[in-house]
């Protein structure tokens, strides 16, 4: 009630509390819709969320606490869960339909009856789209993929959580692969989720960046989750890193329609991590394929020059064969000509006509002035020999 002390009039605190109560219930009859930023959520044992929502820009413009009955809590919990892939947490934007409430004993609050996922959702891609423009301006978007992957990559460096099951199905697709390729795998982990995950990611990279000559690539992998889980991938501060590392950047993160602001600046990225090992282990393949080619190729062709030496050969021994063949049918020719001349000169065939060879001293005696009366003479006739005296010799003139 109020009392007039004077000309004041006075009024107690809890009627003064009440007149805003009931002016505040009197301005906002209804639930209306409110944008903020949670700060700080608690979930009460008793099943109830508590949060304190603010408003800033450069600075705290707005604070107020809020509270999710149980009753609602358990149904818009779940819903958005499903809808962005993560629960309400500090720091991110959210749009709520709430009723506003006075409490004489408690202040002002907010009672919290609905959430429209899709604002979150939109915040995350309008501040990813900001992201992809700055780091355009940057030089940002190509850099990584200048870098040049080994012919053969066999050593890579992996930035994953170790007991996700992306990291597992990819080791088991990469070294267990059909082929029977090895590759050398070495995990440096890290959060792939929430708040600290950027930061968590760069540390391990700075890990790796101290070793990079002993790896061909960088591997970074998260199996599928909500979009919320993966929003860490569009951190600009992670983003540069990718850029700027010193060795080619490979992603497989999420689900097939997935794509964030680090697939962009990589140098490659496929849709699963298990994607990723499928893509590694034909870039092997393809390179024993080629191989395989190469060796049918060559193949061939010494094939088809050994078979044009070999008949540019038998061409050479036909040809040989032919002049062999020539010059021992002219050897034989003359070998021919010789026996028959040996054949006439054969004494023999002489003697054999009626003719005597006259021997003197075992020589020819061709003219009768080369013998002397009394001289022992051989006659060879084709019979017999003939010892003989000369008694007298008549020459032809007389």
């Amino acid at each position: 009630m109020t009392e007039r002390e004077g000309e004041r009039s006075v009024l107690g605190l809890k009627e003064l509390l009440g007149m805003v109560r009931e002016y505040i219930e009197t301005g906002f009859p209804g639930p209306v819709w409110v944008r903020a930023e949670i700060s700080e959520i608690k979930n009460h044992p008793s099943g109830h969320c508590y949060l304190t929502l603010t408003e800033s820009n450069g600075g705290l413009k707005a604070k107020v606490p809020a509270i999710i009955w149980a009753s609602s809590w358990r149904v818009l919990k779940p819903y958005f869960i499903s809808e962005t892939g993560q629960d309400l947490q500090v720091g991110m934007n959210v749009l709520v339909q709430a009723r506003v409430q006075y409490s004489e004993l408690y202040s002002l609050s907010l009672i919290i009856t609905d959430i429209d996922p899709s604002f979150t959702l939109g915040g995350l891609e309008l501040q990813r789209r900001r992201t992809v423009e700055r780091l355009q301006k940057e030089g940002m978007m190509d850099m990584n993929s200048t870098l040049s992957l080994p012919l053969l990559p066999r050593r890579f460096a992996v930035i994953s959580a170790e007991t996700a099951a992306g990291y597992r199905d990819f080791m088991r697709h990469l070294h267990e692969n059909e082929y029977g390729f090895s590759f050398h795998t070495e995990l440096f982990p890290a959060l792939m989720q929430g708040a600290e995950a950027p930061a968590s990611i760069v540390a391990a990279m700075e890990a790796v960046a101290a070793r990079s000559c002993e790896f061909d690539a960088l591997l970074i992998l998260r199996g599928g989750g909500g979009a919320m889980d993966l929003v860490c991938f569009d951190d600009y501060d992670l983003a540069v890193n990718v850029a700027q590392f010193p060795i080619p950047v490979l992603t497989g993160i999420g689900h097939d329609h997935d794509y964030h602001v680090v697939d962009m600046v990589a140098y490659a990225n496929v849709k699963t991590p298990t994607a990723l090992a499928d893509y590694l282990v034909d870039i092997i393949a393809q390179e024993d394929l080629n191989l395989e080619t190469l060796s049918s190729r060559l193949q061939f062709a010494v094939k088809g020059k050994a078979a044009a030496a070999l008949s540019a050969f038998d061409n050479l021994v036909l040809r040989m064969e032919s002049a062999v063949r020539h010059r021992v049918s002219e050897s034989l020719a003359v070998l021919d000509k010789l026996e028959l001349r040996v054949q006439s000169a054969d004494p023999a065939r002489t003697l054999a006509k009626g003719y005597a060879l006259v021997l003197k001293d075992g020589h020819k005696a061709i003219v009768a002035s080369s013998v002397e009366k009394g001289e022992k003479l051989t006659l060879m006739m084709s019979d017999a020999v003939l010892s003989v005296t000369v008694d007298d010799i008549v020459y032809n003139n007389g």
